[in-house]
């Protein structure tokens, strides 16, 4: 039983490793922009958004299609970055080996 004790201990290093991390990723931020910076989103690596800037030049009334679709663009590739950069993390955690339900 002795190489279970082993294993448990591991487990918990993991468990806590896995919790530092979490917290410096929560930390990290990405920025991705659409329309060729026109509009800007920044969010965090728990994929939340954290900003999201305009510039005024874009803000037609009579073209709020183009900017919702930029606002979208920006807002889905901010959170495409921040889940790579989780990904990228584990990855270094875990020396590349695929955990099964391991994930922030």
């Amino acid at each position: 039983m002795k190489g279970y004790g082993n294993m448990m201990k591991e487990a918990q290093k993991l468990q806590q490793q896995m919790q530092a991390l979490q917290e410096e990723i929560a930390k990290r931020k990405v920025e991705a922009t659409a329309g060729g910076g026109m509009v800007t989103v920044e969010a965090n690596g728990k994929q939340e958004l954290l900003s999201i800037k305009i510039d005024p030049e874009v803000i037609n009334k009579d073209d709020a299609q183009m900017l919702e679709d930029l606002v979208l663009a920006a807002c889905n590739e901010a959170l495409r970055k921040s889940r790579d950069l989780v990904q990228q993390e584990l990855t270094k955690l875990t020396g590349g080996l695929k955990i099964p339900g391991l994930g922030l």
